[in-house]
């Protein structure tokens, strides 16, 4: 083609713009403007065509140009020039700001305008969504990898112990902090149970890892429907929540129970799990566990539920103030009515029944079986817990006797599981009780009478055969009322005491007034019931020998009887029928004072009761518990057989016999001293101070009556062969600061107060009923022991050198009236008495008190002096000790 046909190279345009953007080549000089290009004629072009231009592009990059080259280029966007380049691509702005960088996250978009600006793109949304998850999980693991089992809340792991009474039946619920609880094993709950609430609760139990997502959201999904609820958490999670956490209400509490359940069902046993739950789930009626649940609502134990009654029991678990037939706990929430809660109780009991075979946990046929019978009604309401009246003071009568004579120790006794079986008859129990109550009310009157007020018994009753307390007496209400007055009362038993001398007489005998104070049995003369001692009013005592006992500070002792009576020369029986104190204390002095506490320690009394070696022992001042007396008294009825008394037969925990008393019968006094004892003792009951305790029906009885200095307190103690019994009154202000014995003159409107009185007949009115119905026992007759004795000044020989003063004379016959009888005239002005300090001028005595009527000799009126206040006394059965006699 001719040279001048071909058209000029153009200046601007697309293929010129990517030129501009084309570095020169290496070693070469920049390729001159336009208006200098070289001959279209020859050379080489002073640009390339677009290939080079991409090339070259790759090579160098995306440079933005600057203001001259988008000027050259004159991109689309550019603001140098007019020509039609790619400013984008090869120049860029052109208006000399620096390139951008590329973001790693492009957001805001970038190249966006308005709200697309903000608006993620869907990768950005998926790779968030991956990015959240992924973070999720591999925090999940570290939380996982982190936590570890809890220790078990502490309530969780408190019981109660169970009480049961002699017979076996359930008695009370107690220790062990304030929820009725008492663990058992997998083995002891019913397969029927575990069905239950698994098929109700979370039917995938035992296939889960301890969280069910798909559970919670069914359960999500039936509560928005309006469904039978199903709970979204598994067994497991709420064995946690309630073993292992607290009830707190927080996202941390339950992300918490979320990783700890994870934990637990990946390394706990299913059957632990199981366990654990229904031991510590809640079942309404103060009932915490499935063992307490199942007797408060069918009072069984939980191993003995059928399927009926187990489907009840699971629907509890749903709510037990919607299901408790009984009603709810807000009697005025007519939702939680009684009717209300019978019908919900009665759908959920059926729902989980067909739910059981739903989820093939139980036939239908079973079910229908079920359903036939009815509604498995539980039983009404009962306090498990009740520790009013007496029951308060049998438990810490059996705590006690476990503590003492056990490995079980107080705190772990309080820490529960224990099932205690005890002695204890429940039908003697509320004989004793309700005799104390008739005849304290017939005449006792608070209201009435001022001196009326503060009035208190004590009581006890064994079986003289094995030493079991079979009911006890221990004040009006242990709620109330805190001391047990059967166990522990510091108040001298006074006249009751005088058997134990007589025990000591007729089995060491009296020394040898020739010999020395210490005597073997060779030069002692055992004395028999017709012994004769001086019966007078305010004789002097004497000792062994026959010289005037004299005390510390050279001072006489003249013991008084009840009501200055003289009796003059009296047999030790007669002394005993009358309970008259000269010849006792007397005797007591020539046996050896040591040798009657070695009578009353075989009879079954403990060391820590008795008072000091004085004179006055003899006469009660040792301050033994009504238990401790009676069980010596039943040493009597036993024919001299000593059994301790117990009050415990059995501790188990977790059905296994952890403790058995070890029970052994000794004989503790020759069976024809006790014999010969006994034969006395049922004078004073036949035509003596105890006649108000005769028994109906011709049973034979025998006893004695005590009545202690001032008119402070009073006993009768008594025995059949088959049951023996002690009844102790005296009066103290227990919540007073100061607490002393006060004095009984005037009480239920009785010039004074005696054995004889209200002891001796609420023991005739218990024994009565303890043993209508059942055959009458004699006593076995005695054969004759020991020979006729007289004591200092009651000699057949003539008149001893010291004659009496006036006011010592005998009289010429013993009163026939018993000194004992409540009909005794007006209190007399408190007598000169031993250790009486307004006695100086007659003989002193030692050991403080005042000897008045049928008493102690010398007890004091202020309980400190005789081991204590009267509500922790001189030591109690178990309080005096360790309960075991030395």
């Amino acid at each position: 083609m001719s040279e001048h046909r071909r058209k000029p190279p153009q200046s601007g345009g697309r293929a010129a713009a990517r030129r501009g953007a084309q570095p020169p080549p290496s070693g070469r000089r920049a390729a001159p403007p336009s208006g200098s290009a070289a001959s279209p004629h020859g050379g080489e072009r002073p640009y390339g065509g677009r290939a080079e231009a991409r090339r070259a592009a790759k090579r160098g990059g995306r440079r933005r140009a600057t203001g001259a080259e988008g000027g050259a280029g004159g991109g689309r966007r550019g603001n140098g020039g007019a020509g039609g380049g790619y400013g984008g691509r090869g120049g860029g702005r052109g208006n000399g700001e620096p390139p951008r960088k590329k973001r790693f996250i492009d957001y805001p978009r970038s190249g966006k305008t308005g709200l697309r600006r903000w608006l993620p793109s869907w990768k950005q949304v998926l790779g968030s969504c991956i990015a959240f998850f992924g973070l999720l999980i591999a925090a999940t693991g570290v939380a996982l990898a982190l936590v570890g089992k809890p220790d078990p809340n502490e309530m969780a792991e408190v019981q109660k112990n169970v009480y049961y009474w002699g017979n076996g039946e359930r008695m009370l619920v107690a220790g062990g902090g304030d929820r009725n609880r008492q663990k058992v094993d997998y083995a002891d709950i019913p397969k029927s149970m575990r069905n239950a609430v698994i098929s109700a609760e979370n039917d995938t139990f035992e296939t889960d890892r301890g969280v069910d997502p798909m559970g919670i959201a069914r359960a999500v999904v039936r509560m928005a429907r309006g469904g039978d609820t199903q709970s979204g958490s598994t067994i497991t999670q709420q064995y946690v929540k309630n073993y292992y956490l607290d009830s707190e209400q927080t996202l941390k509490r339950k992300v918490h129970e979320l990783l700890v359940s994870i934990k637990v069902g990946a390394t706990v046993d299913k059957k632990e799990i199981i366990t654990g739950y229904l031991n510590t789930a809640y079942y309404g009626r103060s009932a915490y566990g499935i063992q307490a649940a199942a007797q408060a609502y069918y009072g069984k134990d939980c191993i003995d539920l059928d399927a009926s009654e187990s489907a009840f029991l699971s629907a509890v678990l749903n709510g037990p103030n919607l299901y408790d037939p009984a009603g709810g706990v807000n009697p005025g929430n007519l939702m939680t009515s009684p009717e209300k809660n019978l019908e919900r109780a009665k759908k959920r009991w059926a729902w989980t029944l067909d739910r059981e075979v739903e989820v093939k946990r139980m036939s239908a046929a079973e079910r229908d079986k079920w359903l036939t019978k009815g509604f498995p009604m539980p039983q009404k309401p009962k306090p498990a817990m009740d520790m009013t009246g007496q029951k308060g003071y049998l438990k810490a009568l059996a705590d006690s006797y476990v503590t003492s004579h056990s490995n079980i120790s107080e705190e772990q006794l309080k820490l529960g599981g224990y099932q205690i079986y005890t002695t204890f008859d429940q039908k003697k129990m509320d004989q004793l009780e309700k005799a104390v109550k008739k005849v304290s009310k017939e005449k006792i009157d608070p209201k009435k009478r001022e001196v009326d007020k503060y009035v208190q018994f004590g009581g006890a009753s064994i079986d003289p055969a094995t030493g079991k307390i079979l009911a006890i007496y221990g004040g009006t209400d242990a709620t109330e009322h805190y001391t047990n007055n059967a166990d522990n009362t510091g108040v001298p038993v006074g006249s009751t005491f005088k058997p134990f001398v007589l025990a000591a007489a007729m089995t060491d005998g009296v020394r040898d007034p020739s010999g020395p104070a210490q005597q073997d049995a060779s030069m002692r003369t055992p004395v028999s019931a017709e012994s004769i001692y001086d019966g007078d009013n305010k004789v002097k005592l004497r000792d062994y020998n026959g010289e005037v006992w004299l005390n510390e500070e050279d001072k006489e002792w003249h013991q008084v009887n009840d009501g200055d009576e003289d009796y003059g020369p009296i047999t030790l029986r007669e002394a005993m029928r009358l309970s008259v104190n000269t010849p006792f204390i007397q005797l007591g002095m020539d046996v050896g004072t040591d040798r009657v506490k070695k009578a009353a320690l075989n009879a079954g009394m403990i060391e820590e009761q008795f008072a000091s070696l004085a004179p006055s022992f003899a006469l009660g001042t040792s301050t033994p518990s009504a238990i401790r007396l009676a069980a010596a008294y039943g040493t009597f009825a036993a024919e001299g057989e000593q059994n301790d008394p117990y009050s415990v037969t059995e501790v188990k925990q977790k059905g296994t016999t952890i403790f058995k008393p070890e029970l052994k019968t000794e004989q503790g006094l020759d069976r024809n001293v006790a014999n010969n004892v006994t034969d006395v003792l049922k004078t004073v009951v036949e035509r003596g101070t105890g006649t108000s305790a005769q028994l109906p029906g011709g049973r034979p009885a025998a006893g004695k009556t005590g009545t202690t200095d001032g008119n402070r307190s009073a006993w009768f103690a008594g025995y059949t062969p088959e049951l023996s019994t002690a009844i102790g009154m005296w009066r103290v202000d227990d919540q007073a600061k100061k607490q002393e014995f006060l004095k009984m003159y005037g009480v239920g409107g009785e010039q004074s107060i005696h054995g004889a009185s209200f002891p001796a007949r609420i023991w005739a009115e218990y024994m009565g009923t303890a043993l209508e119905g059942k055959e009458v026992q004699q006593f076995p007759k005695p054969e004759p022991i020991g020979e006729k004795v007289y004591g200092k000044g009651a000699s057949p020989s003539p008149t001893p050198t010291e004659s009496p003063s006036p006011s010592e004379t005998p009289s010429e016959t013993p009163s026939e009236t018993p000194s004992e009888s409540p009909g005794i005239p007006s209190p007399p002005e408190e007598s000169c008495g031993v250790f009486d300090p307004r006695c100086e001028e007659t003989g002193g005595n030692e050991g403080g008190g005042n000897s008045t009527g049928d008493n102690s000799g010398g007890t004091s009126p202020d309980p400190s002096s005789t081991g204590g206040e009267p509500d922790s006394g001189g030591g109690g059965w178990f309080g005096g000790g360790t309960g075991r006699r030395e």
